[in-house]
């Protein structure tokens, strides 16, 4: 018998009872679209993760303060203009392009009846570029602001819109920060909520000099924001980093350093390694539907199998090699779970169409075509009983069944 009356003979019997194998094929539907309905999601999420971080600044490298843990009840080193100095030497860090102390606090801004809860950065001109600052209206300050510790200040669009209303521009109006005057010289475009710890649309920006000289003090930096010369030696900047800093707080352990740095690259590390154990563990979940719509496939042709009985046994007795009856039910499979998998494809990827906002689910073209791959497989895999099972059966047995 050649491969394709093997072919007829299959189809025959799946359009002899289509809801049946509608329902059969639903199971590996299911399965192949969650598959990549969820991978996509997934993906999707690395994507937009890492879309966010690069909006930190793809060379950023933040210096934070922080207690040493065997100094616990004592106070660690603080970071100092001075330490900023140090990181700003071209002898001791040549990888390091820019340096920007940082100062960081809570207050209150007022203009006229409205007030905003915001968090101030005062730092200097460098800070936009090292922070990947966007400019939405006005300009930003410069070096001479900071020279003179001129009041003036950048406000967050969600901080502008809240003070002066939503879309406008409230450049050249005064507002007070924790009642002290600052003249508005610009504000940020809208970055987002998701970039960094806090949301920049909520912050404003003001020179370092007048930060310090009117709401903290000339004390110690909350941060210092260091941009590497490019991607490649964001590591050798880090390196520099770590070396300047301990020599000078006297550490000899990276246990005991008194500070941390945290760098978009090793964010961008730490988020990947995450996201891509969630995207293994959501396939494994979606493969879990998978395994049931193969077992349902077992069922159902084991079912014809007992049902066919008597026909396996007429056409084995007209003879029909075990082959063809063999290569029959196995393809009845193969058809199931092939047409299950494209129609599962589909499905999926019409799920990944519904908005969701700024997020993106991805479809790597390679997941489609596992899809498919292990639909084949699964036909084959969970046929292959059944089918064998019906190449058995010998004719005089399954001419006796009714």
């Amino acid at each position: 018998m050649s491969v394709i009356e093997i072919v007829r003979f299959a189809m025959r019997g799946l359009i002899a009872n289509r809801l049946r194998s509608l329902l059969t094929m639903l199971g590996i539907i299911i399965g192949i679209a969650a598959v990549i309905l969820l991978t996509a999601l997934g993906n999707g999420a690395s994507v937009y993760i890492q879309s966010q971080i690069a909006g930190l600044g793809a060379n950023s490298i933040t210096v934070l303060p922080r207690q040493p843990p065997e100094t616990a009840g004592t106070d660690g080193r603080p970071l100092t203009s001075a330490d900023a100095r140090a990181l700003a030497d071209p002898q001791g860090a040549p990888d390091v392009a820019s340096v920007s102390p940082v100062v960081t606090l809570s207050a209150t801004t007022a203009a006229g009846r409205a007030t905003s809860d915001v968090t101030v950065v005062g730092s200097t001109p460098s800070y936009f570029s090292g922070a990947n600052v966007q400019m939405g209206t006005g300009r930003f300050y410069t070096d001479a602001d900071v020279e003179a510790g001129r009041k003036v200040v950048l406000l967050g669009r969600t901080v502008a819109d809240d003070l002066f209303g939503a879309g406008s521009d409230p450049v050249g109006q005064n507002v007070l920060v924790d009642d002290v005057p600052f003249l508005v010289i610009g504000t940020l475009a809208p970055a987002g909520q998701g970039q960094g710890l806090s949301n920049p649309d909520e912050n404003i920006l003001a020179p370092l000099t007048a930060v310090q000289g009117s709401l903290t003090g000339f004390g110690n930096l909350s941060q210092i924001v260091v941009q590497a010369r490019s991607t490649e030696a964001q590591a050798a900047a880090e390196s520099e980093i770590n070396s300047i800093l301990d020599r000078r707080h006297g550490i000899d352990g990276v246990d005991a350093r008194d500070y941390q740095v945290i760098s978009a690259r090793q964010l961008a590390d730490v988020l990947d390694q995450t996201l891509s154990a969630f995207t293994l563990l959501l396939a494994a979940i979606a493969a879990i539907s998978l395994v049931v719509g193969g077992i349902g496939i077992t069922n159902i042709m084991l079912v014809s199998v007992t049902e066919r009985t008597r026909e396996i046994g007429i056409r084995k007795a007209l003879g029909a090699p075990p082959s063809a009856i063999l290569g029959q039910f196995l393809v009845e499979s193969i058809i199931l779970s092939v047409v299950g998998g494209i129609l599962g494809v589909a499905v999926g990827y019409a799920g990944t169409l519904v908005p969701l906002g700024d997020f993106r689910p991805v479809i790597l073209p390679a997941a489609v075509v596992a899809a498919v791959a292990v639909s084949a497989a699964i036909g084959i895999f969970f046929g292959a009983y059944p089918a064998r099972r019906a190449a058995r059966l010998r004719p005089i047995d399954a001419l006796r069944r009714e």
